[in-house]
This record gives structure tokens, sequence and C-alpha cells, in this order.
């Protein structure tokens, strides 16, 4: 049913696509670099700082008697180096309510800014101070870090203005974080700034990669200028090699955009940040690794931190568009050229499908009733996103963040498991009711595997093409599944055996969703989460929100293509296709090419059914 010579054809451009995207390759920005030696920034006393606040604030949970507590201790400290008059900060306290790990809560962000000797925009330092675990000494180990960076920018002119931040909500859903982003003004800001260094764990002993964090909550990620710089001033410092994001990670976070801490939000609102941590995207996690520290590890960071910011302070602001290339190397592959070679790997999907579209509607094929099979296993997929999304607005959830929590954060107890079951249950049930409607209808599997393909990639086509023009690595997702699934529509054309044997069929079926499979174990890895827990994590996404209805929509319906996959592959291509009528059989045999008899110009019967 489809034409093999259109799709081998439908490559050329790709080949063109591939040498273009060769020469847009470019080298990354070098790094700024301070002259001012960052030796002011003094590691006993913030380690005995750290160890203080650990032994006085054990409980911190997001708006809880500790988190407040905390609070006023950083605002008093923060007042008590003076007002701008004397080179100091001037320090309001905020309140606000938010969604945290613990339900609405009303949380409190302290923000303290020293006005610089330009207009240049400022540039923020921010650290959280709750935390889902008692002690959790390592997470707190950011605010220790900003009280010092406050004592030492008290008495240090700069050009541009400082704004130190701390807030609540870090430790999942990111409140402070967002409202900041969201809303400067309500905090008493006016942006735009020109960077933000989000701290994080600086003191504990894990060593995890990598240690600057530039992932967003949206598309791109923090511009190579200010990650080159923050990694340039730890590796001095420290020694650690700081290094870019790897290849695999860069692509799932730009594919779907999920990230821990609260560069995430400020990157996604426009605010250029990265998130400085020693355990990496992660963090420092439950248990005694959260409890681990080291006073020579929080100096080292603490004035590669000091450094960054001179560095800043001195250089040409920061670029605030975000950055969507591809890093490979000491080279940056930019995200039109990503979207090019995205582009042209679907064309041949796409012609060699509308071609066999228009043979399958001149063989007078039931197209519009098999599409409609296919879009139906998309359907308890759909009912389930309408069920959570039902749940998290009724409250039946409890907790439901805006953004990804941390690993242990929101754990798997009972409340998990009695939604992640009645989701299942959802799912089987629509199931269910998904087939007592086809037999309603009369719609069974379709009788031809091949049309059943070809309607399968029809579907799956043009929900990877809306992905592109949002988000080409998230189509790239899809381009598997449509590639390996035309074998599906057309064996024979595809150069495979007319009869597809069943192990066959499936492994085909697996190789479509295996992209998909490999994003959920990169970020079950990378955030530590087991097979329940990634479940439950994405569960709260979409209750909570992250997953907008129309991404959900999306993903249901490619969901959906992979059930119908399935079906065929296991159901229906291990047996031949039945022959079908004289009448729709395609003509592929031609007379000599000085043939001019009867149906030569059309006409007839036989052309018509060309």
């Amino acid at each position: 049913m489809l034409n093999g010579r259109l799709y081998r054809a439908a490559f050329i451009p790709f080949l063109f696509a591939l040498a273009i995207a060769a020469f847009s390759l470019s080298p990354g920005p070098a790094p700024d670099g301070s002259t001012l030696a960052p030796d002011a920034f003094e590691g006993a006393p913030a380690f005995a700082e750290l160890q203080s606040l650990a032994r006085r604030y054990p409980q911190r949970r997001p708006g809880g008697f500790g988190d407040q507590q905390l609070a006023g201790y950083v605002a008093q400290t923060l007042e008590g180096l003076g007002g701008t008059a004397g080179g100091g900060f001037s320090v309001r306290t905020y309140r606000h309510s938010a969604q945290t790990i613990d339900g609405e809560r009303a949380l409190t962000t302290v923000v303290a800014q020293r006005p610089g000797s330009t207009g240049a925009p400022p540039i923020l330092i921010l650290a959280h101070r709750d935390a889902a675990t008692p002690g959790a000494a390592a997470e707190l180990s950011g605010t220790a870090a900003l009280l010092e960076l406050a004592r030492v920018f008290s008495a240090r002119e700069t050009r541009h203005t400082i704004v130190l931040v701390s807030t609540s909500g870090g430790s999942g859903g990111d409140a402070g974080a967002a409202l900041l982003a969201s809303d400067p003004a309500a905090l008493g800001l006016h942006g735009p700034f020109d960077a933000a260094i989000v701290l994080g764990d600086l003191a504990g002993t894990r060593l995890g990669a990598p240690v600057v964090v530039p992932f967003s909550d949206g598309l791109g990620s923090a511009p190579l200028e200010l990650q080159s710089t923050v990694a340039e001033a730890i590796g001095q410092e420290t020694g650690i090699q700081a290094g870019a994001p790897s290849v695999l990670g860069q692509l799932a976070h730009l594919a779907f955009p999920v990230a821990l801490g609260e560069q995430g939000v400020l990157n996604a609102a426009g605010i250029p940040a990265v998130l400085v941590q020693v355990s990496g995207e992660r963090g420092p996690g439950p248990g005694p690794a959260a409890e681990a520290l080291s006073g020579e590890r929080l100096e080292g960071l603490g004035r590669a931190v000091l450094s960054a910011v001179d560095a800043l302070d001195t250089a040409p602001n920061v670029p605030q568009s975000a950055q969507t290339g591809l890093q490979l190397q000491h080279k940056t592959l930019p995200m039109w050229a990503l979207r090019l070679l995205v582009g042209t790997l679907l064309l041949p999907v796409l012609a060699t499908a509308l071609d066999g579209l228009a043979r399958a509607r001149r063989r007078r094929l039931a197209v519009g009733r098999t599409t409609l099979w296919t879009l139906s296993c998309a359907l308890p997929f759909l009912i389930c996103v309408v069920f959570v999304y039902v749940l998290g607005w009724l409250g039946v959830l409890g907790a439901t963040p805006a953004t990804p929590a941390p690993a242990g954060a929101l754990p798997l107890d009972a409340r998990a498991l009695s939604a992640l079951a009645a989701v299942a249950l959802t799912f089987a049930l629509a199931w269910l009711l998904r087939a007592a409607l086809l037999r309603r209808l009369g719609w069974g599997a379709p009788a031809n595997p091949e049309l059943g393909g070809l309607t399968l990639v029809l579907v799956l086509a043009p929900v990877a093409l809306v992905a592109w023009f949002i988000n080409p690595l998230a189509a790239l997702l899809a381009l598997p599944a449509l590639h390996a699934w035309l074998v599906l529509a057309a064996p024979g054309r595809m150069a495979i055996a007319e009869r597809v044997p069943r192990a066959l069929a499936v492994a085909l079926v697996l190789v479509g969703v295996l992209p998909v499979a490999l994003l959920i174990g990169f970020y079950a890895a990378q955030l530590g989460l087991g097979a329940g827990e990634v479940a439950w994590t994405g569960l709260l996404l979409l209750a909570g929100g992250y997953v907008g209805f129309g991404a959900a929509l999306l993903w249901s319906v490619a969901f959906g293509c992979a059930g119908a996959a399935a079906i065929l592959g296991v159901a229906g291509m291990g047996v031949h296709t039945a022959p079908l009528p004289a009448a729709q059989r395609e003509v592929t045999i031609r007379g000599p090419r000085s043939y001019a008899g009867p149906g030569s110009l059309g006409g007839t019967e036989s052309a018509l059914r060309r």
C-alpha cells in the first residue's frame, strides 16, 4: 500500500540538512574571569554557622515553625550588616501562600538588596531554607553560604545591584522562586535581571554531576556564558571539573523539560539561572548523605560563587535568551539546526503516509473507520488524564506542588498507592468501555492489518508534527515509532517479507516505544526514583498542572497509537493478509511506452481504479 521508492527518495533533504547542521556548529563562549581574589569568603565561620543552624532548626518543613523561625534569623542577620547608607542591605520580608509538599502553606521570603554603582541589572543569589526531612544539614549549606556572601558584599562595591533571596518551598514546588520569577514586583524587585545563581548543597561529601545545573522547566537552559563562567570558577577554586551536562541529559531535558531546583522556574520565566550543587541535580537526598558535611568543600564552593559573581559584575550583561542548542564537546549545535534535522526526518514518513492515504482512498478502503478505531485506543489514556485532574482539583491526592519534588519529599505511602490503584482501575474500566463501544458500533480490529498500520501512522504523524512546531526535540521521541511502524502498514513495500513474523512485529512495536522508555529510565536514575515512585511522580505532574491539558492530550494520542501498534503487532501481522477483491486491487502493471490503446487517457474502469 505504501511506496517504498518515495520513502527512500524523501531522505535526500535530510542529507542536505545534515551538511547544513555540520556547518552550523559553533565554538562555545569563553568564560568570564574575575581579577579579585575570593579569599574574602571565610569557610570556617560559614561552616560553624551551618552546624549551628542545623542544631537550632532541625525541623524545617515549608511554612512550618522551624522554617519561619529560620526566616526571622536570616532577616535579622542581614539587617545586622547595616543599611544601604553604610554599604549594607535593605531587607524586606514578604508573606504569601502557595502549594508545597505539605499542601497550601503560608511561606516567608526574605529579600536583601544592595544597590550597585551603575544602573546595570541586578544579580540574584538565592537559597531555600526548608527541607522535607529532619536535619538535612547539607541542604542547609546554601543558606549558610548566602549569609557569608552577604557579609562579603556588604563591604564590597559592585557595578550591579546584588539581591540576596532566602525562599521557602524548595523542598518541592519551588514556590518562593516561582513568585520571584512570575511577579518580582510582589517582592519589591524590578527586572530584568542579569543572572541568578541558586545555592544548593555546597557542603555535602557526595559528588554528583553536573555540579552546575542549567536545566529549565521550559524549553532550553541557562545561557552558555553563565554556565561556563560558573563552571570555570568552580574548577579554579575547588579543582572539581563541573563540565557540561551529558548529551543524553541535554536531550532528555530538552525533549521533556523536568528540572529540580529553583533555577528551573527562573529559567522558564526568562531569568538566566544556574544551580550550584555538589551532589548534582538529584541533591543530597534523605538519609546519612544529607548529614555528611565538609567545611573544606563549603569554603571552596563559596569562594567559587563569589568569584563567579565578581566575574559577572565586570563582564557584559548575560544574554537574556535561553540556550536551546545542544552542546557537543566544545561545539554548540543551535536549535534551528536541530529543528531542521528532525523536520527532514519526519518528511519521509509524512510523504509516504499521505501517498498511502491517496492509494487507500482510490481503492475505496475504510480509512475513516479504521482511523477512528486507532483513535479509540487513546480514549482510556485520556479518561485517566481527566480523572487525575479531577483528583488534584478535589484535593484527594493531598499536596500537588506545581513543579517536581525531589525523591523522598512526597513518599510512596498508602495514599499514593491508593491513588495509583484507582488510576489503574480507571484505565482497565475505560479499556473495557472502549471494547463495548466498538462492539456496539460494529468496529472490530482492522480486517486488513496493512490498513490498520497506515492509519496508525496517519494518526501519530500529525501528533509528531504539532510537537515539532512546539519543541522539535519532543518530536524526536516519535521518530523511531513512525519509521518502524511503517513496516506494519506495508511489509512488502518496505523491503520486509510479505508475511511479518509475530516476533518481528512485536520487536518493531518495542522499537517505537524505546525512546520514551529511555527517557523515563533516565529521569528515574537521575532523580533516584523507583518504579512506583516514577508512576507517582508522573501522576503528581498531571494533578499539579505541570503537564498542561494540551500536552496531556498529545501524549494520550501517542500512547493510544502505541496500544494500537501492540494490537496490530501481536494479533494482526502474524498472519497473511487476505487477498483483496479484484475491484480493490491496485494496478501495478503497465503496458509498453508506445501503448496508446483504450484507457491510456483515462476514463475506463481500470484507469479509475488507479
